[in-house]
């Protein structure tokens, strides 16, 4: 049984999509948590929840110094940090390209990449230098999107977003492999979050209608499940997992088998 004793680990998006779902899960198998998302509220609510030594920080993520403090709060409160799992991510509205806002692409990108980027920088040197020290490795999971394996029509910036997140994935992988870290990013496709459901959705007239437009190229012929991603979240963040690194584990309901 897979579990996650005494580990800390580091979630961010905490507050909604997988983030919930994720702290409950990472609770309940022992690990010791640092928090983060943007709405406070929810996030507080969230940490009362657990019943695990959980710390939580309010932040944009596509801030740096949200990233520095979340990782310094790792090493005050837990002593170091295990796993990082960088979830927080915004969706765009579902336009064709010289239809989207040039504001909302550089925020669609200012958080979704640039937030990783940021996330990774200083998670990085943390893990490096704890094995260099005491030979405790790290574990990096970064939430990509099928629409960063592939284009996708309608989310250019998402998608391009979404692109370099498998891109800072690869080449952090490949630069830390000697140093104890693992990197790796994990690739869902539209699944029933709010973040799809609510806002791709208004681009039609019914909840049904869009569901049915979203998974009429997935062989399954449905959205992904909240649980269903963050299983293969997990699977990629756990130790035992402990020679792959520099993934993009797609969780596509068979879209890439065609």
């Amino acid at each position: 049984m897979r579990s996650f004793q005494g580990l800390t680990v580091l979630l961010t998006g905490a507050a909604g999509g997988f983030g919930v779902e994720l702290a409950k899960r990472l609770a309940n198998d022992g690990a010791k948590l640092v928090l983060s998302d943007i709405e406070r509220e929810p996030l507080e609510e969230l940490a009362a929840s657990l019943e695990t030594e959980t710390v939580t920080f309010c932040g944009d993520i596509a801030e740096e110094v949200t990233s520095e403090q979340l990782v310094g709060l790792a090493r005050e409160r837990f002593g170091g940090l295990d796993i990082a799992i960088n979830n927080a991510g915004v969706a765009q509205a579902f336009v064709r390209f010289h239809l989207l806002p040039s504001e909302e692409a550089r925020q669609v990108i200012d958080i979704n990449l640039m937030g990783v980027f940021y996330a990774m920088k200083h998670q990085l040197p943390l893990m490096e230098k704890q094995f260099r020290k005491e030979k405790r490795g790290g574990s990096i999971v970064n939430v990509a999107s099928y629409a960063g394996l592939k284009g996708a029509p309608r989310l250019a910036a998402y998608s391009a977003a979404k692109h370099g997140v498998i891109g800072l994935t690869r080449s952090a992988a490949a630069e830390y492999a000697t140093k104890g870290i693992r990197v790796n990013a994990v690739c869902p496709s539209f699944s029933r979050t709010p973040m799809v459901t609510e806002k791709l959705g208004l681009a039609f007239r019914d909840p049904a209608e869009a569901e049915t437009n979203l998974t009429r190229v997935v062989p399954m012929q449905r959205l992904a499940e909240v649980d269903e991603v963050v299983e293969a979240i997990l699977f990629a963040a756990h130790p035992s997992n402990s020679f792959m690194t520099g993934q993009a584990i797609a969780i596509d309901g068979g879209v890439s088998a065609i």
